[in-house]
Order: C-alpha cells, then sequence, then structure tokens
C-alpha cells in the first residue's frame, strides 16, 4: 500500500517526536505516505507546522487556536495567525473549535475565539479544521452561522450531526476511535457519511487505532482505520485511501 496514504490531521510538532522527528518523516514520506497535514494548536505550535511544512514537499500545514489555548488569543496573536496565514503552504485555519470536555479555556472566551478564527478563514477563503469535544450544540451553531468550508475532525457526534454538517457543504473526519472495541457512533457515522464527504485522519502521536492502540501514532497508522471503514462499507480499501486522497485534495485546494 505504497504511497496511498494522506492524513488529514496530525501533530508532528509534538514532543512525542523530539527525539526521531526527522527519521519518522523521512521514512514515512519516501515509502507509505503521499501527504500530511499538520496542525497548529497555537501561534508556536503553527510555526513549527509552516516549517515542517516549507522543509517537506508533501507536508501542509493548518495554523490556529486550540480551544484550549484560546485564553491565549489576543488581538496581536490573531495578528500574527493572520500573517501566518498568508504563507502558500498554510492551507487551513485551524485546529480551532470547542472543548467542553477539559475546559482547559472558559466557554465564552473559547467561543470568542473560534469564532474571531471563523470569521478570518471566510475572509482569506481558507477551510477550517474544527476540533469539537462535548460541545456539538455550539460547535453546529456556529458553523450555520458562518458557513465556513472544512472538516469536523476526529468527529464524535450523531449520524444526525454528522448529516447537518455534510449539509453545510463541510466533511467529516474519523480516525482511530471508529477501531475502538466499544466505539458506537463513530461507526455509525462511518457508514452514513457520504464517501466524498469523509476524511481519513490520525490525530498523531494520539489515538492510535486497534492493534496498535497505546502507541505513538504515526500516520501509516491510517492503514487500520482504513480497513475497518472499508469493511463497513463493503469496499475495497485501496478505494476508500484514494477516495480520501482526492477529497483532501479538493477541499484544501492542494
Amino acid at each position: 500500500m505504497t504511497q496511498k496514504i494522506f492524513d488529514s490531521h496530525a501533530h508532528y510538532d509534538d514532543e512525542a517526536f523530539n527525539n526521531d522527528r526527522e527519521d519518522v518523516l523521512d521514512g514515512l514520506l519516501n515509502d507509505k505516505v503521499c501527504g500530511i497535514i499538520n496542525c497548529g494548536v497555537d501561534i508556536k505550535t503553527s510555526v513549527f507546522s509552516l516549517k515542517l511544512a516549507k522543509k517537506y514537499d508533501k507536508i501542509y500545514c493548518a495554523c490556529g487556536f486550540h480551544p484550549h489555548e484560546a485564553t491565549n488569543a489576543d488581538d496581536n496573536a490573531i495578528k500574527e495567525l493572520k500573517e501566518l496565514l498568508k504563507e502558500p503552504k498554510a492551507i487551513a485555519v485551524g485546529e480551532i473549535g470547542l472543548d467542553y470536555h477539559y475546559d482547559f479555556s472558559p466557554r465564552e472566551v473559547q467561543i470568542k475565539v473560534f469564532e474571531q478564527q471563523l470569521q478570518v478563514a471566510n475572509k482569506l477563503d481558507l477551510p477550517v479544521i474544527v476540533h469539537d469535544r462535548e460541545s456539538h450544540e455550539d460547535v453546529l451553531r456556529l458553523l450555520k452561522q458562518y458557513k465556513p468550508k472544512g472538516v469536523v475532525h476526529c468527529f464524535s457526534g450523531s449520524v444526525e450531526m454528522a448529516k447537518e454538517v455534510v449539509k453545510l457543504g463541510m466533511y467529516i473526519g474519523i480516525g482511530g476511535a471508529v477501531t475502538f472495541k466499544n466505539a458506537k457512533k463513530p461507526v455509525q457515522v462511518a457508514q452514513a457519511v457520504p464517501i466524498d464527504r469523509l476524511l481519513l485522519e490520525t490525530d498523531a502521536p494520539y489515538m492510535s487505532p486497534v492493534p496498535l492502540r497505546g502507541k505513538r501514532c504515526t500516520s501509516d497508522y491510517i492503514y487500520y482505520t482504513a480497513e475497518k471503514i472499508a469493511a463497513l462499507r463493503e469496499i475495497a480499501v485501496d478505494d476508500l485511501l484514494s477516495q480520501n486522497i482526492k477529497n483532501i485534495k479538493t477541499l484544501f485546494n492542494i
């Protein structure tokens, strides 16, 4: 399965790769992986992601403030973000959104910063990569209000919510969670989403799929996620991986 994997969401800036980042990426990009979108969570990681994208032809980056980092997104930081997003290999605003599970930033601050970044994305005509954890109602409300292009990554909502997201013209990102033993919603969503609106992702170094759960995740692990979804949909894994590449290139204008 050479060169058929395109990872729509990873974090190779993460400290989990500090000891062998170059070796890991060289190995992946020379053999199994044809593309990676590396997502920032604040200015520092967005800058790092952009450096990776400039170094490797097959890596692209998204720049943005994760909801955990929303309290650091003052006006100057948003200005810095806008400058980063002018770079050719910065192809999306992300990872942005809401997280009501941890609430590391106050919810009203999360909402304000999410809205600011949705506005930036629309102004620059860039897609968004949306984080939504236990915040489905507010995320969907804001997506309906601002109508961005983009993807709800690591989708954890219901089939009904997925249909609403697709109706807005957006995509659904599914990762390793669909392979977990007790996965119910991700399995239902993976079967229900139109195949031309489905993106495969890892969230590396997190969310490793079965049978590698608990290990540091890398982009080639997408194959196990694709295998599971292809079986659910009764299609060939190769066809799903090819469609994923097509979907990513369409959404992110690559």
